[in-house]
């Protein structure tokens, strides 16, 4: 599904808002400065984000994510290959000790970061899109790329596309790349886009 230039900008825009909140959430958190990239937004059908994602995730998958309800409702993930994820919790934990595993510190560490971000990107929606929307605690998962993305659905109505943010997490001179996908159905997909051009008009009046 194509973006309007004007969509695109202003999606990025407000994602661009919650992630300066995550980044600075995480550097009081960890005590290091964390920095966000600038990030990349496009809207995929849902059975394009196996061959967008597929190359930067070839086995497993960890993703934290939250299902979203109210007038706009999905799925929201963070997704990180399995070594962008033990890196990301060695960088943020000093007290954790480098290994090749998800250990349940790491697991639990990750998934505050997943929190901070997701409640980040849905509380910036919400608030500046005027969209009342409710989660549910975070829940880690650590699974193939296709059986995540098959598993993924809301209530009774299918989940078609997926808001697909990239980015990288930057923290003592390192860098982990990963992804945000916002997952909606057709009717949540059009309020969201509709919402962003309310508050685009308004934003830029």
């Amino acid at each position: 599904m194509l973006l309007t230039e004007k969509q695109k900008d202003a999606l990025g825009e407000i994602i661009n808002i919650a992630f300066a909140r995550t980044a600075a959430s995480l550097s009081q958190l960890s005590g290091h400065r964390v920095l966000l990239d600038a990030p990349g937004v496009e809207v995929l059908a849902i059975d394009e984000v196996l061959a967008v994602l597929g190359n930067f995730i070839k086995d497993e998958v960890v993703s934290v994510h939250q299902i979203f309800s109210g007038p706009v409702s999905g799925d929201a993930l963070l997704m990180l290959n399995y070594e962008g994820a033990v890196m990301l919790t060695d960088l943020l934990c000093e007290y954790h000790v480098p290994s090749q595993k998800l250990d349940a510190s790491a697991r639990e560490a990750l998934t505050e970061v997943g929190n901070i971000l997701l409640n980040s990107c849905l509380g910036v929606f919400g608030n500046l899109l005027h969209v009342q929307v409710s989660f549910s605690m975070p829940r880690l998962h650590l699974e193939n790329l296709d059986k995540l993305l098959r598993s993924i659905t809301i209530g009774t109505e299918e989940l078609r596309y997926a808001v697909v943010v990239s980015t990288a997490f930057r923290i003592k001179e390192s860098a982990v790349s990963g992804y945000l996908a916002i997952v909606l159905g057709v009717s949540s997909l059009d309020r969201l886009l509709r919402s962003i051009e309310n508050w685009e008009q308004s934003h830029y009046a």
